[in-house]
């Protein structure tokens, strides 16, 4: 009896669902199947690669004397990370720090037309700070780089599926 109930349920939701216009998110259409990456195996670097091999339509290059198959070249021009204090107590502690994550990139053919034209993406986040954690507070910047650098690479990847071939 309850399991009955149970899939009569489930199938009146996905009725409902499908009946709304609902659908799982499709994987991105790239104008280009095979790809040349240039950028070092930080962090950044190794989240992108996952992305793109995640998306089960692309394929990548890594071996510069492969570099003429790929049909396109995706290069991370630049990657820049600055912790800046924004605010002191009256004592001259530190109590606010802001971080900031700046990545430039470009996206070109094989024959070297740019298809995107380099383009820097730059995030900021602001932390509390107190001196009396420390450790803590470093944890919390490191997690806040991952995370600000994971939106970068999610903005990296849009951009690349909105790439259109040009004639």
């Amino acid at each position: 009896m309850q399991s009955t109930r149970r899939h009569l349920l489930w199938g009146l939701a996905a009725v409902a669902l499908s009946g709304c216009g609902f659908k799982l998110r499709e994987g991105s259409d790239f104008a280009f199947q095979k790809v040349f990456v240039n950028f070092p195996e930080d962090s950044l670097g190794v989240e992108l690669r996952r992305h793109l091999l995640g998306t089960g339509k692309l394929a990548l290059i890594e071996d510069p004397k492969r570099m003429r198959e790929a049909d396109a070249t995706l290069d991370i021009l630049s990657q820049n990370r600055q912790r800046v204090i924004v605010g002191v107590n009256a004592s001259g502690q530190v109590r606010e720090v802001q971080l900031r994550l700046s990545v430039g990139f470009r996206l070109r053919d094989a024959q070297g037309v740019e298809w995107l034209e380099p383009v820097t993406l730059q995030m900021e986040r602001d932390l509390s700070y107190a001196e009396s954690a420390a450790l803590s507070k470093e944890i919390e910047e490191g997690l806040t780089y991952r995370s600000m650098q994971s939106d970068i690479v999610g903005q990296i990847m849009r951009r690349l599926a909105a790439v259109r071939r040009r004639s």
